[in-house]
């Protein structure tokens, strides 16, 4: 005589279901949200571009010379001039010296809290590195203009305390707790085993850290490195306040010189909407876009050649 299913077995079916329904609903919660981060940053492109565009058919606006030029006089009365050469200089320029500062530092001071400090120095060193990662921008800028400017004068023999130096070493004091942040994660991310295979080899802890560490965190380092660049690209009122907003192109290290971000900061508010100056201030915009393209694409390219080998 078969019995009954009981009450317990009635409600597994059902939780099943419910199981199933779960999931799918999150994976398509993902699905949309990785699909309207890429709408969202294609909807901002458009926008630029849109707002940028009619210049394009503008008698003033010469392409070849926007990009060729170091003459930026876009409010003259006689001869209007959009060169953005300079700008693009003064952007690479003090991006790199960043980095060439604070790639040092920022993989020397991960590789020190992930290896070599001792837990309660590294709790506290963490926290001070995200506090350093949370001070807004205006206040970087504000420390280069009134306290590394002077530094710079009275040290340094600069005529002008706002350069791209001063510039470079508050750019580099905001991509440093990034880049130390993430570079710690990565090295931190590498299996315990590869380090005692190394002890196991008789390895000192500097040939650990060099063979072992280093090419197994690779991919992550290289994360935060370009993380660091990101930063120091896309900065704006750092640049702007430390720099010297100078358009030339830089022949030393102690030069002024104005960025691309910080030229739209400073004169988009300026510029009466629909103006061919407001145009081409958007379409420095889409300019800055595909530089950022192209280094995040460089580095896609970069990472996958790193994994195959």
């Amino acid at each position: 005589m078969s019995s009954s299913p009981t009450r317990k077995q009635r409600q597994r079916p059902r939780r099943a279901l419910w199981a199933v329904a779960g999931e799918t609903l999150l994976e398509w919660i993902i699905r949309l949200s990785g699909i309207s981060a890429i709408i969202f940053v294609l909807a901002i492109f458009v926008f630029v571009f849109r707002e940028a565009a009619p210049v394009l058919t503008n008698e003033e606006f010469n392409l070849v010379e926007f990009f060729t030029s170091i003459a930026w006089y876009p409010t003259s009365a006689q001869n209007v001039r959009y060169g953005t050469l300079a700008l693009i200089a003064g952007t690479f320029s003090v991006t790199a010296l960043a980095m060439a500062l604070a790639v040092p530092f920022g993989l020397g001071g991960a590789i020190y809290i992930s290896e070599f400090c001792r837990p309660r120095t590294r709790e506290v060193l963490k926290i001070v590195i995200e506090l350093l990662a949370a001070v807004p921008s205006v206040v970087w800028g504000f420390i280069g203009l009134t306290v590394m400017s002077r530094l710079l004068v009275e040290y340094g023999g600069a005529p002008v305390g706002v350069n791209m130096l001063n510039g470079a070493i508050i750019l580099a004091l905001m991509a440093v707790p990034i880049i130390v942040s993430i570079g710690e994660d990565a090295l931190k991310a590498v299996p315990d085993s590869f380090r005692e295979a190394g002890i196991a080899m008789g390895a000192s802890r500097w040939q650990l850290i060099y063979r072992v560490l280093l090419p197994a965190a690779k991919n992550g380092l290289l994360a935060a490195v370009l993380l660091g660049i990101g930063r120091a690209v896309g900065e704006t009122m750092a640049v702007l306040m430390a720099t010297g907003h100078a358009v030339q192109i830089p022949h030393g290290i102690l030069d002024p010189i104005r960025t691309l971000t910080a030229n739209v900061a400073a004169e988009l508010g300026e510029a009466p909407a629909g103006s061919p100056h407001y145009r081409v201030l958007f379409m420095t915009g889409v300019l800055l876009f595909t530089i950022t393209f192209v280094v995040n694409l460089t580095a896609d390219f970069v990472i996958r050649g790193v994994k195959r080998k």
